[in-house]
Formats: structure tokens, sequence, C-alpha cells
């Protein structure tokens, strides 16, 4: 049985720091940020179908997110202002990130490659399961920067502007339900957030 290297490749994803150009109060690497966009996706995608009427699968949307940043194993992170400086590195970086996730697939042993291509490879994904994957991951980008504001580091001032006006042209009825019932708690002390709790 031939051995793949799939999975020792994607353990590496805590080995790549994002918010490479920015000063952190505390580091967050590709692998956290993928978990915690799959818990946002998920809860996205549950909002949609308990409240306005959606008929996705939420449990599918939470695997799409887990494996959103998956090529960045191959690529990096590349800091979204070198990403998105002009319309050409944009659509390279694009061609570049597409080959990664096909050279990731093909890790994959033969008989598991169909399961793997439909989570990886966006071409797999309906338009409303990319948006919400979309969604979640710049509403995970306006949490890193609210936590990193609450702790004094103005470094993300103008990264939290950025994300304001990308979410605001994702906006959707079940973002603007997470945002007003789940982000306010992302700007408070853990008392405050613990001062409820039963325990």
């Amino acid at each position: 049985m031939k051995q793949s290297h799939f999975f020792a490749h994607l353990s590496r994803l805590k080995l790549i720091n994002r918010w490479p150009l920015m000063r952190n109060v505390r580091t967050e690497n590709v692998s956290e940020h993928s978990l915690q966009v799959a818990m946002v996706a998920h809860a996205l995608a549950a909002i949609k179908n308990r409240k306005f009427g959606g008929t996705l699968n939420a449990e599918r949307i939470a695997l799409l997110a887990m494996y959103h940043d998956a090529s960045e194993v191959l690529t990096g992170d590349l800091p979204t202002p070198v990403k998105y400086f002009n319309s050409q590195i944009a659509q390279e970086y694009k061609a570049i990130e597409k080959i990664a996730r096909r050279q990731l697939i093909e890790m994959v042993p033969e008989e598991l490659q169909d399961i793997f291509t439909s989570l990886i490879d966006e071409q797999a994904h309906s338009e409303e399961e990319q948006l919400i994957v979309k969604q979640a991951d710049a509403l995970c980008a306006y949490l890193k920067c609210l936590e990193e504001l609450s702790a004094g580091n103005n470094e993300f001032l103008l990264a939290r502007g950025r994300l304001e006006k990308t979410l605001a042209s994702r906006r959707s009825e079940e973002m603007d339900y997470f945002m007003a019932v789940f982000v306010p708690s992302f700007q408070l002390s853990l008392d405050e957030i613990s001062q409820d709790s039963p325990l």
C-alpha cells in the first residue's frame, strides 16, 4: 500500500502564521483560523436554514471551511496588501492556489480522491456554499481585528476598516444575525463574558 503525505502536509498548517506583516498581541496560525472559520461557517448555514428559509448542508459547509486554506501549506499565507496589490498579482496568485489545491488532492490515495476533491476543489462547491465560507472567513478576520484592538494593538485599525467594507459587500440576513448576537462579546473581557455563567 502506497504511503500518502497528505495529512503530514496538512499538519504543518499550524506552522504558517497569519497576518505576517502585522505586529500581533497573539500570533494566529492557519490551522486555528481554519477551525474558527469552520465553526462560524457552520453557524451561518444553520442560522440561514433555521431563521431565513435556507436549505444548506451545514455540516458540509463546516468541512469546506475547514479545508478552505489548505493550499497555503504549499503556498504560504501571502499578506493581503501583496495579494491584492493589483489585479495581475491577484489573478496569478489564484492560479498558484489552484495548482496547490490540485497537488494536495493528488497526494490522497486514488480511491479517496473524489471525497477530498469535493472538499478542496472550489469548482466542486456551489456558489451559495462558497459565499457562506467567504463570509465566515471575513468574519473571522474581523474578529481577530477586534481582539487585537481590545488588547490595545492599534496596528489592526486599518484592517478592521477594510474588513468592515468586505463584510458590507457580502452582507446577508444570517451575517447580520451573527453580527448582532455573537460579535459584541469579542470586545469584552473574560470576566465580562463569564459573569452570566452558571459555574
